[in-house]
């Protein structure tokens, strides 16, 4: 699976560690920043380019990262054909995927440490969106909203 990653300051240093993590263990990432910490970056511009490569199917799913999560999962939803939540429980980083096909996780690196950001992204890529009939009239109904 190949994974679109990146971040802003404030997720800097969880992304570093998510990143050598992922590639260690066999994914394919595209980093798309922030390649070194710099205090003065905005998320928005991180969200952006995680969200487009998304939508662009670069890769597969986006992995996001800002100071609480919220301000980046505000502008990549921005982005049409990106559905990105910001998780903070295993639940819903797994649900997300199977139920509402969320294609983008948004962590906040002030908010979660290390070793629940290793669970809740294993259990994002894991799961698998489950097409039944009322999960996915439910996601046609949130593709509509983007027309």
């Amino acid at each position: 699976m190949k994974i679109i990653i990146g971040s802003d300051h404030a997720g800097f240093e969880l992304k570093e560690m998510l990143r050598q993590e992922l590639t260690a263990s066999g994914y394919e990432l595209i980093d798309v920043g922030a390649y070194a910490y710099d205090k003065d970056d905005d998320y928005p511009d991180s969200a952006a380019a995680v969200a487009r490569a998304v939508a662009g199917g670069q890769g597969e799913r986006g992995i996001l990262l800002c100071g609480s999560g919220v301000g980046a999962s505000i502008a990549a939803n921005k982005i049409k054909g990106v559905r990105a939540c910001l998780c903070h429980d295993i639940y819903s980083a797994t649900q997300g995927v199977e139920h509402d096909n969320m294609n983008v996780l948004c962590l906040g690196g002030a908010i979660v440490g290390p070793a629940l950001a290793r669970k809740l992204v294993a259990g994002f890529l894991a799961a698998k969106y489950q097409a039944e009939e009322r999960f996915e009239r439910r996601l046609q109904k949130v593709l509509a909203l983007e027309e």
